[in-house]
């Protein structure tokens, strides 16, 4: 099982993701912006974090506007599965490929509402699964799962136009307290993002935008100076799962 990692310039977490995604049971290849592969071998895509394009003009929008997301999003309407993971997050919607209503972009990753920082700000915090319905990157998680996890961005409030019902049901994480509890209220809320997303996927479920960083808390060196259980790996096996399970 082969998963293509993009990596746009600016990117700089393509090592951790490589390493998580290879522990999961992939067999990775690294794809840079302007290499001239073919898509059609690869059974999932991640795009790591980082600053593509130094963020210029807002954070994920120039690497959004690539040839290589047309064909990722050829590839994804094979049901093939996506993930960007915060920068990547940002390239996904700024794509227009979460929540993909349409093929212009319908939210955007705003900057952050902080009462403590103005502008990036990196914690550990709590996330949730939101969905009773299994998509391709929850399948391992239960619904009482609490997975603590870090962020490290200054532009990741999700914010969007579009009606509020639509959303709600491609919401796949939340940011939650210890007991699962949503609040809009900082710190659980860690930018003031709406409806506390800190993931949603589009509406066949294979493509996810997700803020906080999976490859960060998937090994017990990375969360055991924290007391922290590391879940990150099950938003990969997950994605491995679904690849055996659908495609």
């Amino acid at each position: 099982m082969k998963a293509a990692v993009i990596l746009f310039p600016g990117m700089n977490c393509e090592n951790e993701t490589m390493r998580a995604l290879t522990v999961s049971g992939f067999h990775i290849e690294l794809v840079r912006w302007n290499q001239h592969v073919n898509l059609d071998d690869f059974s999932c895509f991640v795009i790591p974090g980082g600053f593509s394009y130094e963020d210029r003009i807002r954070a994920g929008v120039i690497a959004a506007k690539h040839p290589l997301l047309d064909e990722i999003k050829k590839q994804s309407k094979k049901g093939k599965p996506v993930i960007g993971i915060c920068n990547g997050a940002q390239v996904l919607v700024e794509s227009g490929l979460v929540p993909g209503f349409s093929s212009s972009a319908q939210m955007g990753l705003a900057p952050n509402k902080n009462p403590e920082v103005n502008g990036y700000y990196s914690t550990w915090v709590k996330i949730r699964p939101a969905q009773q319905k299994k998509n391709a990157f929850n399948r391992l998680f239960t619904e009482n799962d609490v997975i603590d996890i870090p962020v490290a961005h200054g532009e990741g409030r999700f914010a969007t136009k579009e009606d509020n019902e639509k959303i709600k049901n491609l919401i796949a994480f939340q940011y939650c307290d210890y007991h699962r509890a949503i609040d809009q209220s900082f710190p659980t809320n860690p930018n003031g993002s709406l409806l506390n997303i800190a993931g949603i996927t589009n509406e066949a479920g294979n493509v996810l935008a997700i803020m906080p960083h999976p490859e960060r808390a998937s090994f017990d060196k990375q969360t055991q100076a924290y007391g922290f259980i590391p879940k990150g790996l099950l938003f990969f096996k997950s994605m491995k799962e679904y690849i055996k399970e659908e495609l």
